[in-house]
């Protein structure tokens, strides 16, 4: 396994302000993730600096020159999950490796895609979850079901067969994504793929049943989020880190309640803006500098 100083999850202005800072100090610094939503082919004029409009696409590839030309290691791989590693350090999951750092910064955006489940609210921590990690262990033998059409969602599966053997994935008819890699994973580990939409869910209190659009209806004990690509909200379910709604919560210095865990950007929902992401993630990127000459000297 390959070991960073620190390992930022996120390729926007959050996370290549936050390289630019760790990478400049020489802390080794990895970025995962691959293009950002503020890429694209359209006009930003209000952004410090450009008095002539540029585009997210070269804003961002401005960014990553610059933070390369520090030293920065920058991979389009997408991130499965974070967790705890060894001696204090973090294990960061992506859909072709893994690697260790000694700091972590989340700045992958917000995510906003939902299920389209009439009443999923009503079963969350009821047996609809977002975390595997935190939530397997209480499905053992038990039925559940992923939904979600990505290898995120492939992962999650995955990891849901340590603790029982019925699991099904549901794409919420959504075209599947999923590698070749990890199609065969699933196959090898008899988990089906059903292209069905959940319509609403069904329990006396808990869940028990699921109904899908064409009017068929299956047995369900336990409901896994994870649609799309896996957002910071995710990785902060698996680290214990404290959100408000769908955002991280993070203090002036843009430290979680996690020691050596960042956040910067749209993840910690102040004000949307690309300045402002770049602005938190500098100041995400000095902290976890102090943060690991900190760990050094001990």
């Amino acid at each position: 396994m390959e070991y960073y100083d620190v390992a930022i999850v996120g390729q926007g202005p959050a996370g290549l302000s936050a390289a630019i800072y760790t990478s400049r100090a020489g802390m080794n610094t990895l970025i995962l993730g691959c293009a950002p939503k503020v890429a694209g082919n359209y006009s930003i004029d209000n952004y410090f600096g450009f008095p002539e409009p540029i585009t997210g696409d070269e804003l961002i590839d401005l960014g990553k020159k610059q933070a390369e030309k520090f030293g920065t290691t920058i991979r389009c791989e997408k991130v499965l999950g974070v967790h705890y590693g060894e001696e204090n350090n973090f294990k960061i999951k992506t859909e072709k490796n893994e690697v260790g750092a000694k700091a972590v910064i989340l700045a992958t955006g917000v995510s906003r895609i939902r299920p389209g489940i009439k009443n999923l609210s009503d079963y969350e921590g009821r047996g609809v979850s977002y975390c595997v990690s935190c939530d397997g262990f209480f499905c053992r033998d038990r039925k559940v079901m992923v939904v979600g059409e990505g290898i995120f969602a492939a992962n999650q599966a995955l990891e849901l067969k340590e603790y029982t053997p019925y699991v099904q994935i549901c794409t919420q008819l959504k075209k599947p994504t999923i590698t070749p890699e990890f199609l065969q994973k699933l196959k090898k580990a008899d988990i089906p793929v059903l292209e069905k939409k959940i319509e609403s869910l069904d329990g006396d209190g808990v869940l028990k049943q699921v109904h899908f659009q064409d009017g068929s209806s299956m047995d369900v004990d336990g409901l896994f989020v994870a649609m799309g690509e896996a957002s910071s909200l995710d990785f902060a379910y698996s680290l214990g880190i404290s959100r408000n709604g769908v955002f991280i919560e993070a203090d002036t210095q843009q430290r979680t309640n996690i020691p050596g865990v960042f956040a910067a950007g749209d993840c910690v929902g102040r004000f949307l803006q690309i300045s402002v992401a770049a602005g938190e993630g500098a100041i995400a990127g000095r902290e976890s500098i102090e943060y690991i000459k900190g760990l050094d000297s001990d």
